[in-house]
């Protein structure tokens, strides 16, 4: 029988290759301009063509761009604001996910559409009454003022619930009940290793969302004060002429931490998400 008769894997052609290494490209071309600009001065980038090549003022300006914005500062204080909110986010929402998926309790349902209700409400309108709530606490311009709105999200539960679903067998939690595992060894033991492949996946997602925030944290936090990465750089190239180089210099900054996050831990994130996907 012929390998296409039993199923056999079939390899990608030429055609595919060309076809994902054109897609790759596309996908890097905005980091590789980001670069080009930074590497080039403010007359140079004005000019028709653009510069499609490196210069010789990166180093330049990213020194400038680093201690116009303070952006030592700014890279710390977001690596703890995005490393809490994604940290929490993971907790709580995989939490939340088991109770609607597994558990069994009064309203169970309407409290869930609640919380994917919550999903269509535009995030602006809850910016006044939050703000006054922050102003209130005297959080103003302080890292918890914008890491505890987002500790948790509707999307989270949802996802985790979606996921523990069909990840998680009810034998086996009814097998650790009969062995005498309470609440939390019963979540520690059971829930967490079944739901480890999705809480890497939401983790990573979360940590990308909370680095890149602006809309809040340019509300609630100052440059002057406990900045993030997005906070600083809308300080960089001020002027009558704004200094374009200086301010992709900045962005570049503020993306290298995240590629070096991917660097180290994208092979143990693609590799859960295809231990999540493999069945039986």
């Amino acid at each position: 029988m012929s390998a296409r008769g039993t199923g056999a894997e079939r390899r990608p052609g030429k055609l595919t290759y060309a076809v994902l290494a054109l897609f790759a490209l596309g996908s890097l071309f905005p980091l590789v301009w980001t670069a080009v600009a930074a590497s080039r001065d403010n007359t140079r980038l004005a000019q028709t063509p653009p510069p499609f090549w490196f210069g010789s003022n990166l180093w330049g300006n990213l020194s400038v761009a680093w201690h116009e914005a303070n952006m030592g500062t700014a890279l710390l204080n977001t690596t703890v604001v995005a490393g809490s909110v994604a940290a929490g986010t993971v907790l709580f929402s995989t939490l939340a996910g088991f109770a609607f998926a597994k558990l069994r309790f009064r309203g169970r349902g309407p409290l869930l559409l609640l919380v994917i209700g919550t999903m269509m409400v535009p995030p602006q309108l809850s910016v006044v009454p939050l703000y006054m709530l922050i102003a209130r606490l005297q959080w103003t311009d302080h890292l918890q003022a914008v890491v505890l709105p987002t500790l948790v999200s509707a999307f989270g539960v949802f996802f985790m619930r979606q996921y523990l679903m069909e990840a998680l067998p009810g034998e086996l939690i009814e097998a650790a009940r009969v062995d005498g595992a309470g609440a939390l060894r019963l979540v520690w033991h059971v829930v967490f290793p079944a739901a480890r492949p999705a809480m890497a996946v939401l983790g990573m997602l979360t940590f990308v969302m909370a680095w890149n925030d602006f809309f809040w944290p340019v509300i609630a936090l100052t440059q002057q004060g406990s900045p993030t990465v997005q906070v600083a750089l809308t300080g960089l190239g001020r002027g009558f002429i704004p200094d374009q180089s200086v301010i992709m210099a900045g962005a570049l900054l503020g993306t290298l931490p995240l590629l070096l996050v991917f660097v180290l831990f994208g092979r143990q994130i693609v590799g859960g998400i295809m231990q999540g996907a493999v069945k039986g």
